[in-house]
């Protein structure tokens, strides 16, 4: 089942609070349409995770798209295709998409409310990071501005550099990526202990455990390709090493 039904019908009337709660409670009043059960969300009620990270991905998602000072199309195409919303729910979506970038308030106030919400779940921050990468790269040319955002979003969810740096170079070809960033290591460190944090890496960003902790199966694929970036940098540094 997909989650944007049980988004728009369940976590629109939810009392999240903080800066979430302020912006779905302002769509609520005939703004967004009931689902199909006919529900038009319970306040007290409690959202699912898989809802929240979704949620997460549209606000912030809006909050990038304007970040150069400008919405390229290719963006709004990456956000409706890398979040696999249905056709019968975009106008929904949409209503929440816009009014998060139309909106005065930044990025930040969402961006710590997140970082709370997910304050024992690191790996699951950095899933968000790495699909706002994504969205950014849509339009073939990820800008200073989008970069910095994004590098500021991930430094208030409590990432170090490190961690980031990996993120980021996850993001190019295995024949293009510097190993050693992607697995948060340096060249003279010995095999034995890069091994310790490929294993500690492999085991943060399986797919299966990112399921488990909210990452929704719609957005999945986007996190295989951190495990496969992984995968590929461990392989290269044992050749490395062997020489």
């Amino acid at each position: 089942m997909s989650i944007w039904g049980s988004l728009i019908g369940g976590m629109i009337g939810l009392s999240l609070g903080g800066p979430f709660g302020m912006l779905l409670g302002s769509l609520i009043g005939g703004k967004i349409s009931r689902t199909r059960s006919g529900a038009t969300g319970n306040f007290g009620s409690f959202a699912q995770p898989q809802q929240i990270f979704a949620l997460s991905l549209i606000v912030l998602s809006a909050k990038l798209s304007k970040a150069d000072g400008q919405v390229s199309k290719e963006e709004l195409v990456a956000v409706r295709d890398k979040l696999k919303i249905p056709e019968n729910e975009i106008d929904n979506v949409g209503k929440i998409f816009n009014k998060a970038k139309e909106e005065s308030k930044g990025y930040e106030p969402y961006a710590k409310q997140i970082s709370q919400i997910y304050k024992n779940n690191l790996n699951v921050l950095e899933e968000v990071i790495n699909i706002l990468f994504y969205i950014a790269e849509s339009d073939g040319n990820v800008s200073q501005s989008e970069l910095d955002m994004i590098k500021h979003i991930a430094q208030i969810f409590g990432l170090n550099q490190s961690q980031f740096n990996s993120i980021k170079e996850s993001r190019k070809g295995s024949d293009k990526l510097n190993p050693y960033i992607v697995l948060e290591s340096k060249p003279e460190e010995e095999l034995q202990t890069i091994r310790k944090k490929y294993l500690k890496l492999s085991k943060e960003h399986h797919p299966d455990l990112l399921i488990s902790k909210g990452v929704p199966q719609e957005v999945i694929e986007e996190s295989k390709k951190k495990m496969r970036a992984i995968n590929s940098a461990w392989d290269q540094i044992q050749k490395l090493k062997s020489n």
